[in-house]
């Protein structure tokens, strides 16, 4: 896609676009021909309003000064084309992520697109967002505008598309009519082949008490307030919530990089003192952030770096850093998590986002943290990696692990935990073990203060 989009050259091959052979020498090029793309990572310019956002680039001027009232009016028109209800003066900031995807669309159609590449646009979506989302994408469908949706959720490909493209490992596999094609079928020829499984078999078994967490509040009142739970030696524990529960603030506390008013942390029965991550490590607790892109990733670093960044403090002596002790925690981060990587001097960003997070993962588990938090450890990648990630999720609690996940996929928490938390809005709602799991039970206690 982004060969289409002009930010690549492709080496070989054409790309044909209303009949001619196109050459797109960057992406601007693409806008002005009518393709424009919403990429996965929204960047707008929070501090600027709908209508900078809109027209950044290419503000309407009036002489030398820009035409403020031209381009207010000028978005009311794209907005009103897409029913969609915003202020132009309205600080993008003070926007929800579905909102700001629709800015993203709206600025595509600006641009007289007749092509809208949209890259898992629903990836920070709620379900009631993904809804609203999808009625804009058929509207532009009606509109005579051509949508090339990047997924890999199966619900959703079924749901919005017509016809459905399959690649794998770089390859194009085929492309064939939604509507014959199972979810079976597609993540078949996604992975090359049956998958008969799409869990692990457990072989954990928890033990005793590792993690206790007793009356943990945030120092903000519209956070977390007065959660208490037990995570075990050897254990899953599923942490289930809808958008706003603060599932993610919570576990942010206990790593250190939140505040709390009060509340006390136990670790095998010694009580913990954690003013911040620093502490959290010492003490082999360690956090795989929700977002690779801005808190996980170092994107100017390669594949290497980033799996011992981390080490650094055990890999030097006198002041002087031991290369050969790096390269071989790198080499055994990408044999141990299968990270498919040139070498490991690849620069991380060239990699897949399954390859990354495995990147990720690496770089934690070579701390030989006993209690690992997991933030959506499989968004937005595809379903073989994520076979692979629950695979190694499993080990590590077959090895004695506290794991601490959480997820968004209600299949991927019913599939791996051996307990589930629930929680809404700030608060802890309930707990399932394993024999008592369904979506049903989840769902009512996720909106028990709803």
């Amino acid at each position: 896609m982004k060969c289409l989009f002009g930010i690549y050259r492709q080496d070989a091959g054409t790309i044909i676009h209303k009949g001619q052979e196109v050459h797109f020498q960057n992406s601007l090029d693409a806008l002005e021909n009518g393709i424009s793309m919403i990429h996965q990572e929204l960047q707008p310019e929070p501090h600027l309003t709908v209508m900078e956002n809109l027209w950044m680039g290419r503000l309407p001027k009036k002489g030398f000064m820009v035409d403020y009232k031209k381009m207010y009016e000028d978005t009311v028109e794209v907005l009103d084309r897409l029913d969609l209800k915003f202020d132009p003066k309205a600080l993008v900031k003070e926007l929800s992520v579905s909102q700001i995807q629709c800015i993203e669309i709206a600025k595509a159609v600006s641009h007289n697109a007749n092509v809208i590449i949209m890259d898992e646009p629903t990836s920070s979506l709620s379900e009631k967002e993904v809804d609203y989302l999808f009625r804009i994408i058929r509207d532009l469908k009606a509109q005579g505008i051509a949508i090339i949706y990047i997924s890999h959720k199966m619900d959703e490909i079924h749901q919005i598309s017509d016809s459905v493209s399959v690649m794998r490992d770089g390859c194009m596999i085929g492309t064939w009519p939604t509507d014959t094609m199972t979810n079976d079928m597609i993540i078949a020829k996604m992975v090359g082949r049956e998958m008969t499984e799409y869990f692990p078999e457990k072989t954990n078994t928890p033990g005793e008490v590792v993690l206790r967490v007793e009356d943990y509040t945030s120092i903000h009142s519209n956070s977390f307030q007065h959660v208490s739970f037990e995570v075990r030696r050897g254990e899953i524990l599923g942490v289930a919530g809808l958008v706003g529960a603060q599932r993610a603030e919570l576990l942010e506390g206990i790593f250190g990089l939140r505040s709390c008013s009060s509340g006390k942390l136990y670790l095998d029965g010694e009580e913990l003192q954690i003013r911040g991550p620093r502490d959290a490590i010492k003490k082999k607790i360690a956090l795989l952030t929700e977002d690779r892109k801005k808190s996980g990733i170092f994107p100017v670093l390669s594949v290497g770096e980033n799996i011992y960044i981390r080490q650094y403090d055990r890999v030097q002596r006198f002041g002087k850093i031991s290369y050969r002790q790096c390269n071989e925690i790198a080499g055994r981060g990408i044999e141990e998590l299968h990270v498919k990587t040139p070498s490991a001097r690849t620069p991380i960003g060239s990699l897949s986002g399954g390859n990354q997070q495995k990147t990720l993962l690496a770089r934690w588990i070579l701390t030989e943290p006993d209690v690992l938090i997991l933030d959506e450890p499989t968004r937005g990648i595809d379903v073989g990696a994520k076979y692979e990630i629950y695979v190694i999720i499993s080990e590590l609690a077959a090895q004695g692990k506290s794991v601490i996940m959480i997820s968004s996929e209600m299949n991927e928490l019913l599939g791996l935990a051996d307990r589930i938390m629930v929680m809404c809005e700030g608060r802890k709602t309930g707990e399932l073990d394993r024999q008592d799991f369904s979506e049903e039970a989840i769902m009512h206690l996720a909106t028990q203060f709803l």
